[in-house]
């Protein structure tokens, strides 16, 4: 199994963004995905999951309204859109994988980078 981060970069706020997360070894149709983040200094934080059929999302209080996780199963990719995103919002974006609906994530990408300018 593995998870390819990508889409990261450099983005002025109130513009967009959306992140990418690559999923191979057939996980998909039985993964619920998420989208992590870590910024300097702080702890990894849980941004958005989205269940299996894609019937379900849930976000941080700090995004919501904002970004939105959507997956493609048939593409093995799960995206992460950013909208208005704000330089608080500056961190090293990890997607990542758990069965179902188990407590804990088994898979993790290698994360990519997301700068916001104010």
């Amino acid at each position: 199994v593995q998870l390819q981060a990508s889409g990261g970069g450099l983005v002025q706020a109130g513009g967009s963004l959306r992140l990418s997360c690559a999923v191979s070894g057939g996980i998909l149709s039985t993964h619920t995905m998420g989208w992590f983040r870590q910024a300097p200094g702080k702890e990894r934080e849980f941004v958005a999951q989205i269940i299996p059929s894609g019937a379900s999302t849930s976000y941080a209080d700090s995004v919501k309204g904002r970004f939105t996780i959507s997956r493609d199963n048939a593409k093995n990719t799960v995206y992460l859109q950013m909208s208005s995103p704000k330089p608080e919002d500056t961190a090293v974006y990890y997607c990542a994988a758990k069965f179902l609906l188990r407590p804990d994530y088994s898979y993790w990408g290698q994360g990519t980078q997301v700068t916001v300018s104010s």
